[in-house]
């Protein structure tokens, strides 16, 4: 799975397929990960409490982009893009632990084999 950090996958979208009225709330939801039953609760206190979110929700029903359908290929990859628009910089460390992770397996898995063959251990070390 290859994946780009394009303005398609980190912007805000309204969500018809998953939304009740507008998709606002489900987009909303979609957005930060959140519960779209939290955000749709939080949207009525608000709305019914102050009166002006309702104006900004019609706003973004009218101005914001449906989703499209195949913004992303799993589940996995869904919460993958929600992290990144959360908090970049953790997802940046965790991607970066993942890659250390896998350089430190392999970094094991030529141990194991370089330590039972001296004829390919040569070879390494002519290479270096």
């Amino acid at each position: 799975m290859t994946q780009q950090l394009t303005p398609q996958r980190t912007r805000f979208y309204r969500d018809k397929v998953n939304g009740k009225f507008m998709g606002v709330c489900a987009g909303i939801a979609d957005y930060t990960g959140v519960d779209a039953l939290w955000v749709r609760l939080g949207f009525l206190i608000l709305g019914f409490s102050m009166g002006w979110p309702f104006l900004i929700y019609f706003a973004l029903g009218l101005l914001a982009d449906k989703k499209p359908p195949h913004l992303y290929s799993d589940r996995a990859e869904q919460k993958f893009w929600q992290g990144v628009r959360q908090s970049p910089s953790r997802t940046a460390r965790e991607v970066r632990a993942q890659f250390r992770d896998i350089d430190r397996r392999l970094a094991e898995v030529e141990q194991f084999y370089v330590t039972g063959n001296p004829r390919l251990s040569a070879e390494i070390e002519k290479l270096r």
